[in-house]
């Protein structure tokens, strides 16, 4: 049996979502919890652990970060509009080490191998981190272009890998990627 449609509590549950609450120094506590997570105080609201996002990864990584709650719907706390100037340092340090863990995107330096196989590509590379080898979907948006010269790639459990400029590979690493461009 379908419940009643509720009015009221959708339009109190809408009104709580488009609310915009900056994080600053003055307003929270951002503290490191004894397992190496992280907690937020603001007010008399307390989180035990938060989740840190960037709005804009890619472009502009510590401005208009988002502070969200650390649950299935992420629901968001506030909004640090910037990083650097809106926190004190030490705060800053923890919050960046969280971006740094989310966002982990290796740089490719080298393309030793890719392989198609049954609708996936396994590539065999160096990155900025040591020698890896991933998996991608062949459909799909496994492979995003961030400029005409920069690559991510999205592998089968969402880990990112990123060529920040294509121009720069080998004429032969090129072809081997050529597929997928």
């Amino acid at each position: 049996m379908q419940e009643p449609f509720q009015l009221e509590q959708m339009e109190k549950e809408t009104k709580e979502m488009l609310k915009l609450r900056y994080l600053t120094k003055e307003n929270c506590t951002f503290q490191r919890t004894p397992g190496g997570f992280v907690s937020l105080t603001v007010g008399d609201e307390h989180y035990d652990r938060i989740q840190v996002f960037c709005t804009f990864p890619f472009t502009d990584r510590y401005r208009c970060v988002s502070i969200r709650e650390s649950t299935e719907k992420a629901k968001e706390i506030g909004i640090i509009q910037d990083l650097n100037q809106d926190l004190d340092a030490e705060t800053v340090a923890m919050i960046q080490e969280q971006i740094s863990l989310r966002y982990f995107t290796p740089v490719i330096t080298k393309i030793k191998s890719v392989k198609e196989e049954y609708g996936f590509a396994y590539f065999d590379v160096e990155t900025d981190h040591g020698p890896c080898r991933f998996a991608i979907h062949m459909s799909g948006s496994a492979v995003v272009h961030l400029s005409e010269t920069r690559v991510l790639f999205l592998d089968l459990d969402e880990n990112r890998f990123e060529i920040p400029d294509l121009t720069a590979l080998s004429t032969k690493e090129q072809k081997k990627i050529s597929v997928f461009l």
